[in-house]
């Protein structure tokens, strides 16, 4: 016997109540299998609910989309802050600076690991630090260090710490989208529960295949389980 399923998705559960919905603009509400409460209020709550879910949808969108130009300006950001302190290093293993160099850049004077900078945090802290101690270094008359300038790691960070931001701003809209959706839910789930209970108790008077048939116009899924829908199939076989 096949068991009634309700919609665990919100495209399921928006196509659940537009089919209650289509139902209560074509038929006469004494000819409608639900309530006109019901009715009133499903044609109030639908709009806001799949206006929720497009909302979600777009912001989930967005962010994958820029996420990539984010992880492009973090790599590029990465690869110059990384390749500046290893020259800084090499500098100072040839005797170009002294050890003492390192002050600058909040390093210890022997500290010549150079960071994972495998975060966003740990990025920030090291582009920042490199940035103005080199301005530092140089305004009190160091030679500056090339191969990369400091000009260039500035324009790749401002880059990076731009797109961080702005995917900051992204998340924050999507975790906002996710839990205005999740809000409305459960009033979605009760709406369904209600219409199809309705529904089902408006028919129950009708033989069970004709029941299914007319709920099923209303929006109800109906499933088979797996054991029974193998018998379905397997008699439809012996029989052809």
């Amino acid at each position: 016997m096949p068991y009634r399923r309700l919609p665990n998705t919100d495209l399921a559960r928006i196509r659940a109540m537009k089919a209650a919905l289509k139902k209560g603009t074509l038929l006469h509400p004494f000819d409608l299998a639900f309530s006109q409460n019901l009715y009133l209020h499903l044609k109030t709550f639908l709009p806001l609910f799949e206006k929720a879910a497009d909302d979600q949808r777009r912001a989930a969108n967005v962010q994958a989309a820029k996420n990539k130009d984010y992880l492009n300006a973090y790599k590029k950001a990465q690869m110059y802050i990384s390749h500046f302190i290893q020259v800084l290093n090499f500098t100072i293993a040839r005797g170009e600076l002294p050890a003492k160099t390192r002050k600058y850049y909040g390093f210890d004077i022997e500290e010549k690991k150079v960071p994972a900078l495998n975060s966003d945090e740990e990025l920030i802290e090291f582009g920042t630090k490199l940035i103005h101690g080199e301005h530092t270094r140089t305004m009190e008359g160091g030679s500056p260090i090339l191969n990369p300038k400091i000009s260039l790691i500035s324009m790749h960070y401002e880059k990076f710490i731009e797109a961080y931001h702005y995917q900051k701003r992204l998340k924050e809209s999507s975790a906002k989208a996710n839990m205005n959706v999740a809000s409305l839910r459960m009033k979605a789930d009760q709406i369904i529960l209600d219409i199809w209970n309705e529904v089902e108790k408006n028919f129950e008077s009708y033989e069970p295949n004709e029941k299914r048939k007319l709920s099923a116009s209303y929006g109800l899924v109906y499933v088979y389980r797996k054991s029974e829908k193998m018998t379905s199939e397997s008699l439809m076989q012996l029989s052809a």
